[in-house]
C-alpha cells in the first residue's frame, strides 16, 4: 500500500444490468450526499440506449438533474479502480477481483414501473446511500 492510499478518496461503483435506473439513481444520490468526499461511478453489464424517463423524473423531484447522464458499459478497469462495488441485480455479469469490497443491494427494478413505484425505489436507495456514506467518510457534511 502506498503512503497516500490512506488519504485517497474512496471510489464507489454502482452496477446494474442496464445502467438506466437503479445504479444511476444511486450514483446521483451518493454524488450529491457525499459533496466531493467520494468518487462515484455507475455502469451496466448490458447498457441500455437511454435512462429510464421515470427515473429521471423521480430524481428531478428531489432536486437532482441526471438527464444528461447516459448508460455506460461495465469494464474491468471500472471495477479495479473501485474500493466498493455495489451490484443491483447484475448477477454473475460483474467481474470479481480479490480484495475488493462487494455489496449486493436487492432492489426492485424500476423498468416499466409507474412513477410512484420509482419514488419508493429511489427513497430506498437513498437510505442505503446515506448509510454507506456514513460508513465510508463519517458524518454527513454540514451545509
Amino acid at each position: 500500500m502506498r503512503a497516500d492510499d490512506a488519504s485517497r478518496m474512496p471510489e464507489v461503483l454502482f452496477v446494474c444490468i442496464h445502467n438506466a435506473g437503479r445504479s444511476q439513481m444511486a450514483a446521483g444520490l451518493l454524488d450529491d450526499r457525499a459533496r466531493g468526499r467520494v468518487r462515484v461511478r455507475s455502469a451496466g453489464s448490458q447498457p441500455a440506449d437511454q435512462l429510464n424517463p421515470a427515473v429521471v423524473a423521480a430524481m428531478a423531484e428531489v432536486g437532482l438533474d441526471i438527464s444528461r447522464e447516459f448508460p455506460k458499459p461495465l469494464t474491468d478497469a471500472s471495477v479495479q479502480n473501485a474500493d466498493v462495488v455495489i451490484t443491483m441485480g447484475c448477477g454473475d455479469a460483474c467481474p470479481f477481483y480479490p480484495g475488493k469490497r462487494y455489496l449486493d443491494w436487492e432492489l426492485e427494478d424500476p423498468a416499466g414501473k409507474p412513477l410512484a413505484t420509482v419514488r419508493r425505489i429511489r427513497d430506498e436507495i437513498d437510505a442505503r446511500v446515506q448509510a454507506l456514506l456514513a460508513e465510508l467518510v463519517g458524518s454527513p457534511a454540514e451545509g
